[in-house]
């Protein structure tokens, strides 16, 4: 084991203390970890990112709902429609995007760099969604469950998981403060569930299609779930609002980092 694998296994834990800790977002470093230090290829690792963030985000689930914070019902009306686009994005669209895409300048682009480009993209607007002070921006002129409007974002969640291997909390958690009008302790943890479920049926899709190295996948997920209980034992100790908005600049320094390394790489 060179030193990359081991700072990859050291990644995978300092991603389950962030979900321990501030309830979410670690999960946005998975395909960075497993690219950049285990080797692993961008596509096969918007895979593993989706089991390690489904069985992280079911377990996060499962002990919101046992304090009763998840609405059971608001969760499958917003999955069902994200989990079967999610399962038709990792089962049949992402296996037949061709290698090589096109040329610029007489430089080959391929689906590898667009993935991570994509990504970096969706870490800088999870970033900023971290840094937004939201205290303002409470709506409480909102009619009924708009349950027409959190079907059609499912599907986008459904698109950005398939696509990225992301749990798509930044888009999740405001359709279910505005459109669910759940508070935002219940958002927080009904998104989990929903996360969990998309996720997992969306790496159901990569099996059979994509080679899965089944025991580094399931050593980063356990050293991950390790983390999660060391970081929920060390969140009542810690400055939620202040470990968010470091981890948020954290991760826009990353998003920024992945840009240039694939850019100067074309």
């Amino acid at each position: 084991m060179d030193i990359l694998h081991i700072a990859g296994f050291v990644g995978a834990l300092l991603i389950g203390i962030i979900l321990g800790l501030i309830g979410g977002g670690g999960s946005i470093l998975t395909v960075p970890v497993l690219v950049y230090l285990m080797g692993v290829s961008p596509a096969t690792a918007t895979g593993y990112s989706l089991f390690v963030v489904g069985v992280s985000s079911l377990i996060g689930a499962f002990i919101n709902m046992r304090k009763k914070l998840v609405q059971v019902r608001t969760a499958f009306v917003f999955a069902f429609p994200a989990f079967v686009v999610v399962y038709v994005m990792r089962r049949f669209v992402m296996p037949a995007i061709p290698h090589y895409l096109f040329t610029v300048g007489g430089t080959e682009v391929t689906k590898d760099h667009v993935i991570m480009v994509f990504f970096a993209v969706i870490m800088l607007i999870t970033s900023i969604s971290m840094l937004r002070n939201k205290k303002k921006n409470i709506i409480t002129n909102v009619s009924d469950y708009h349950y027409h409007i959190l079907f059609l974002e499912g599907i986008l969640v459904g698109v950005v998981a398939g696509f990225v291997g992301a749990g798509g909390g930044f888009l999740i958690i405001p359709a279910l403060v505005l459109f669910a009008k759940l508070p935002m302790k219940k958002a927080v943890a009904t998104s989990l569930l929903i996360i969990s479920i998309n996720s997992i049926i969306g790496f159901a899709g990569d099996v059979g299609v994509m080679e899965i190295d089944w025991n580094l996948l399931l050593i980063f997920t356990g050293i991950a779930i390790a983390g999660i209980f060391a970081g929920s034992y060390l969140s009542g100790k810690a400055d939620g609002k202040k470990l968010k908005r470091g981890f948020g600049w954290f991760v826009l320094v990353m998003a920024i980092y992945i840009l240039i390394e694939e850019f100067t790489h074309l």
